[in-house]
């Protein structure tokens, strides 16, 4: 069988970050100065994520039939997102308690007044952040890169689009003609790959060196053990009793998803791939265009282990344990915060300043003290956000009967590979309505 181009492409990002990494011990000045490389890449994906999103949702929801399906699909996300956060809670926490990751370590002034800076940056409230959903404009959703504000008015067209039934069906065609471009256009941004992974991982490298590394090498590798564990035995666990998949299959067929992260330390690069990716394993497109979004936002496991274990890592690290009440107490508060702080850039700090700013204020003087490793840990997060989405897309397609079971065989299995030229199937849409008369049945019978 003869390889596709872009294999060539996963290879280049492979030695780009390894080069990255060997400037970035070499010469850390220089290094930092290729930081634009690395973050105008990332702009250049999250440029196309709210057409993707909005295409994606639009073709689902108004290709359904009855709105009664979007909701039972978007309900049930939200339920899973919740329960996993507080799965996700509980294994941080255990671990925490266990490692006591911040033993030894020691604060500096200078380090004092980091937390206070970042807790001033923080997320807004939960009020201004249900407002803050509503685009000023139709358009504005699309100029300003919020994907709430992309998924409310794409539902909003979507539903009335299925209100119009048969006078709606030519601006559909037109919508999916406008996906066929927006993926043919990121498919051309994905050869800039290996530049921007070049410039993220030098500027890393660069901007931390070894020393911060290995001061807090405990902390870190406690915390890529957890998620490991989490991915595996959580994840794992129901991806196989549910899905009847093997968790290591489905990683194995993202696996340029998650080397695009862990090279540019964002999940965001990777989630027009995965609407890309899911709809073309079998899920249909109504589950994955509202549950992928929706769990960009609100399916957080990798935050939330990284907020539990952050947080003890600080109280250990000031010599102010607290209980197990307390922990409880300043987790959940943290868990709802962190919903509206979804895909601001480093948002995963502010959080923890403004957790510890309302909950426990003494701690705050000790937030400066992760900012260090911050970004390394910034990838675990974003690779357990990532596989956690994944898993809940099939999960959630598979309650409620919206997935081509023989075709997730045949995909996971290497008989159907995946079209990286154009991201799509050019009989996406026929079969987007094949697991629709199996979804109405289980509906029905629900």
């Amino acid at each position: 069988m003869k390889r596709d181009r872009t294999h060539y492409l996963y290879i280049a990002v492979i030695a780009a970050v390894g080069l990255g990494i060997a400037v970035g011990f070499a010469a850390p000045d220089f290094a930092v100065e290729l930081k634009p490389l690395g973050t105008g890449f990332v702009n250049l994906i999250k440029m196309m994520i709210s057409p993707i999103i909005f295409c994606t949702i639009v073709l689902g929801v108004g290709s359904v039939r009855k709105a009664a399906r979007v909701g039972k699909v978007g309900g049930l996300a939200l339920g899973y997102f919740i329960a996993m956060s507080f799965v996700a809670l509980a294994i941080g926490l255990v671990v925490g308690n266990i490692v006591h990751p911040g033993s030894g370590m020691h604060l500096t002034e200078a380090v004092k007044g980091v937390g206070h800076t970042q807790a001033e940056a923080a997320a807004e409230g939960p009020v201004d952040f249900l407002l803050g959903i509503i685009p000023t404009t139709f358009v504005s959703a699309f100029t300003e890169g919020q994907v709430l504000q992309t998924l409310l008015v794409a539902l909003l067209v979507g539903f009335a689009l299925q209100a119009m039934g048969r006078q709606g069906e030519p601006v559909l065609r037109g919508v999916e003609h406008i996906q066929k471009l927006v993926f043919r256009v990121l498919g051309m941004i994905m050869w800039a790959a290996p530049v921007g992974a070049f410039g993220a991982m030098a500027a890393v490298i660069g901007e931390t060196g070894m020393d911060a590394l290995k001061a807090l090498a405990t902390i870190m590798f406690g915390f890529y053990i957890t998620c490991f564990l989490f991915v595996v035995i959580v994840l794992g666990t129901l991806t196989k009793l549910v899905a009847r998949v093997s968790l290591f299959q489905l990683l194995k067929y993202l696996g340029r998803e998650f080397l695009l992260i862990v090279s540019t330390s964002s999940s965001e690069s990777a989630l027009p791939r995965l609407i890309a990716k899911m709809e073309h394993l079998g899920v249909s497109r109504p589950v994955v265009g509202i549950t992928v979004p929706t769990g960009y936002s609100f399916n957080l496991d990798g935050t939330m282990i990284y907020l539990t274990m952050a947080s003890l890592f600080i109280a250990d690290a000031m010599d102010q344990s607290m209980s197990i009440g307390q922990q409880i107490g300043l987790l959940l508060f943290m868990m709802v915060a962190s919903k509206g702080a979804a895909g601001v850039s480093g948002s995963g700090i502010a959080v923890l300043a403004s957790g510890l700013q309302s909950h426990k204020p003494a701690l705050v003087d000790g937030v400066g003290l992760i900012i260090g490793i911050d970004r390394f840990m910034s990838e675990a997060r974003a690779v357990t956000n990532f596989a956690g989405n994944a898993v809940a897309t099939l999960l959630i397609g598979t309650w409620t009967g919206e997935v081509d079971k023989d075709r997730v065989t045949r995909v996971l299995a290497g008989e159907l590979p995946f079209d990286e030229r154009t991201l799509l199937d050019d009989d996406s849409a026929g079969r987007s309505e094949l697991p629709e008369q199996g979804g109405e049945k289980e509906l029905a019978k629900a």
